[in-house]
């Protein structure tokens, strides 16, 4: 296990798009403005990949692009953390091209939710870094709502002290890039417990429908004592999530994971989490391990910053939840 170096004030974070591409026109320049702005208030110097704003057809650039601007990051001693423009669906292309030699020998921090949940574990599992699932650039132009996020972001990579995840007041699933001012923010009703328990182990996971896809391929993370966190967008439906589920829960290493953690999902997916839950109940590999859903990461507002690789307490009682990270 590689522990990358916690963020200081004066430190020099590099912004990259392995997925999309930092020029989509509903990325504004305000929202830019307000990004660029959070990050100097934390004292944190914000450059640019060369390639961020090179757009193609598919609203990201060529797979080369990108690899330059990981490496090129990685190789900059004056970068102590790498933060990801957006999600999207193409940073599993560039992972045959990465040197992870480079990456292993000049470790830190790298940021990013949703699809780079490919690269991510990809680089866990290559070279034992520990990477980070946590707000992308585009986030940090959240106008409102952003303070559990940021709360949780210095947590884990700005603090050297364990931290205790608890829920959120309230949390939103505005489309807020289109639209900073008209948000609705909802109360949270908390930790949904699935099946009690106790655990411990290293998390690995993020968005499930981008971790399936390294399955069978050399970049699957090692699952040995591992706790799964997992979510999926707008797009997943109950249909779709619990049968990428079952079929984690068939993976031959599963034995190795000790408990789940659900994030939230998005309205338009319509999970009905009773139904969930009878799913989870049915399926003889799930039924065995403590599994808590409707925690805050995953496509809504706002969300946690969790290690790759970092290691997590899980404590789920009758009608209590205890969930602590340690920082490294």
């Amino acid at each position: 296990m590689i522990i990358p170096k916690k963020l200081l004030k004066g430190d020099e974070v590099r912004v990259v798009a392995p997925a999309r591409s930092l020029a989509m026109p509903w990325i504004s320049d305000n929202l830019k403005e307000i990004a660029k702005n959070r990050f100097a208030e934390l004292g944190l110097k914000l450059t640019f990949g060369k390639n961020v704003m090179e757009i193609d057809d598919f609203n990201s650039s060529s797979i080369m692009s990108r690899v330059e601007d990981l490496h090129e990051a990685f190789k900059d001693k004056k970068v102590k953390a790498i933060i990801t423009v957006i999600g999207g669906y193409n940073s599993i292309e560039i992972l045959p091209h990465l040197d992870y030699y480079l990456i292993e020998n000049n470790p830190k921090i790298l940021c990013g939710y949703s699809d780079i949940t490919a690269l991510s574990n990809a680089i866990h599992a290559k070279t034992g870094l520990i990477t980070y699932s946590g707000p992308h650039f585009f986030d940090f132009g959240d106008k409102k709502g952003f303070d559990y996020t940021l709360d949780y972001f210095k947590k884990c990579l700005m603090s050297n002290k364990n931290f205790s995840i608890n829920p959120s007041e309230k949390w939103s699933d505005d489309k807020w890039g289109k639209d900073q001012e008209n948000r609705n923010f909802v109360v949270n009703n908390g930790f949904r417990i699935i099946n009690k328990g106790e655990c411990s182990g290293k998390l690995i996971g993020g968005n499930l429908c981008t971790l399936q896809l390294l399955q069978g391929t050399k970049y699957w993370p090692d699952l040995k004592d591992s706790v799964l966190f997992i979510e999926d967008d707008s797009e997943s439906y109950i249909d779709t999530f619990s049968r990428d589920l079952s079929s984690l829960s068939m993976n031959k290493y599963f034995a190795g994971v000790k408990g789940i953690i659900i994030g939230r999902f998005q309205n338009a997916s319509e999970v009905d989490l009773d139904l969930l839950e009878k799913k989870i109940k049915s399926n003889i590999y799930l039924s065995k391990i403590p599994i808590i859903a409707n925690v805050d990461f995953g496509h809504t507002t706002p969300r946690l910053t969790l290690p790759v690789g970092g290691e997590i307490k899980m404590d789920v009682k009758e009608n209590e939840v205890k969930l602590s990270v340690e920082t490294h």
